[in-house]
């Protein structure tokens, strides 16, 4: 019945044929803009422009100060036998905690822990996401510290390479708790190479890291360079010695990508001033 209707109306009127085909391809052509949308559909568009594309995307920037600072005083005396000078420059009072042979795999699970569990504000928070995994404590409130590791430890070095022990990490955390809410980096922690009987790299500041209120961190030296790639650390490393830093300690790093965009690196009383989203 249907055929013989069809058959009629192409008798009476053979543009209805051309009226069904041209409808269908009006609403097949609507369906596939609807689903690509105005744009090139995806399959077609350029691995590259597709990533880029991904990537460019605007980004709301907060300006935030860092209290913290430390240094090493007179570097090239360090060891594990003499001991480390270390000199803080805090903008409020600081509490400076010294943790020797810390285990590397726990203290990068100690920073996860802060991201995804507790915030890091405090030494005992530390030392709750690093299941005591450290042979010695100490703890400062002075601005230069002198710290060694005591002789009894009978410690002179901390294995062959790769190692699974830092021989030096270093936590600064403000003294006053009302001081914790005006800041949004609330502590920094500090991985230190000291040179020992087995390795005698000079000594100097592998990582540091800011903690902030809101559950990240950053890796300070990262934000420098991120700053400018043509930035020069003051203390000059041969590419050499970059790639043995690397190869020195059995890293296992679990954090994100670093999320800063840009840093300001306009000068604060000899600190930080950067921009995070």
């Amino acid at each position: 019945m249907a055929a013989v209707f069809l058959v009629t109306l192409y008798e009476y009127s053979p543009l209805f044929y051309i009226a069904v085909v041209f409808t269908c391809f009006v609403v097949t052509t609507g369906l596939v803009l609807g689903w690509f949308g105005w744009d090139v559909p995806v399959i077609l568009r350029n691995s590259e422009e597709t990533q880029f594309s991904t990537r460019v995307f605007k980004k709301q920037m907060r300006q935030v100060k860092n209290p913290f600072g430390l240094e090493i005083t007179n570097p090239s005396s360090a060891s594990i036998t003499t001991g480390i000078t270390l000199t803080t420059d805090c903008l409020e009072d600081s509490r400076l905690t010294c943790y020797w042979g810390c285990s590397v795999q726990k203290l990068y699970e100690a920073l996860q822990k802060h991201v995804y569990c507790f915030r890091i504000s405090t030494p005992q928070a530390l030392e709750d996401a690093l299941y005591s995994e450290y042979l010695y404590q100490e703890q400062y409130f002075k601005e230069e510290i002198y710290c060694q590791l005591p002789r009894d430890t009978k410690i002179e070095d901390f294995g062959t390479v790769p190692r699974s022990r830092y021989p030096l990490v270093a936590l600064l955390t403000l003294a006053d708790e009302d001081d914790r809410e005006i800041y949004d980096i609330i502590s920094m922690v500090s991985v230190i190479h000291i040179p020992d009987r087995t390795y005698k790299l000079s000594c100097r500041i592998l990582y540091q890291y800011l903690l902030l209120a809101q559950g990240q961190f950053h890796d300070l030296k990262q934000l420098f360079m991120s700053a400018n790639n043509n930035f020069t650390p003051s203390n000059n490393s041969s590419s050499e010695e970059k790639n043995t830093d690397r190869s020195l300690y059995s890293v296992v790093r679990y954090w994100d990508r670093l999320w800063c965009r840009s840093a300001c690196l306009e000068p604060y009383l000899g600190r930080l001033e950067w921009l995070v989203r």
